[in-house]
């Protein structure tokens, strides 16, 4: 939809422009954990973990170990960094940048990956986070910003197309990878 369209009725209103990355502290941690809980599928947010389809102790762990690792920054051991996604003073999901191995002359390339809660997907916020993450990604020293998602997540390859991302792969064979150039 361009800015000059009429909304539908059934159309979400658009966040756009509201958009800010926080850091992880505990508190947010757990802030986060209740949105992914509330508003997004298990396989949205983690890898698939436990007996247990869903939402499991062993996904609810992994979050919690993984944004405690990520607190650590590109420089810290996990060499990621993740920040909670917040729309209006209202968290909305997360988004993150990871060092990726590269050949020794090759450009530096961070890998980006994010996940929303479903009451802010479509509306702008997926959109605005990863025009955040690109200016991060500059300030680390990166000239490639790179991301992996599946054949069936259109949105997904959508958003990183308007990004000007080029994507390769066909998301069953060979994984299907975005890269932009910043």
């Amino acid at each position: 939809m361009s800015p000059s369209e009429p909304m539908s009725p059934s159309s979400p209103a658009p966040l756009a422009g509201r958009v800010e990355l926080l850091d992880v502290t505990e508190e947010i941690l757990e802030k986060l954990l209740d949105v992914a809980l509330a508003d997004a599928a298990a396989d949205d947010v983690t890898p698939p973990l436990g007996a247990a389809a869903g939402w499991n102790a062993e996904r609810i762990s992994w979050f919690r170990d993984y944004h405690r690792a990520a607190a650590a920054g590109l420089d810290g051991p996990a060499a990621e960094k993740a920040w909670a996604i917040s729309c209006g003073g209202r968290l909305a999901g997360s988004i993150r940048l990871k060092r990726t191995g590269t050949a020794a002359g090759a450009a530096s390339t961070l890998e980006t990956g994010l996940w929303l809660g479903r009451s802010f997907r479509g509306r702008g916020v997926g959109r605005e986070a990863l025009n955040l993450i690109r200016v991060a990604a500059l300030g680390a020293g990166a000239s490639v910003l790179q991301a992996e998602t599946t054949a069936g997540n259109a949105a997904a390859q959508s958003l990183l197309r308007s990004a000007g991302a080029e994507l390769a792969g066909d998301g069953v064979t060979t994984p299907l990878t975005a890269r932009i150039t910043l």
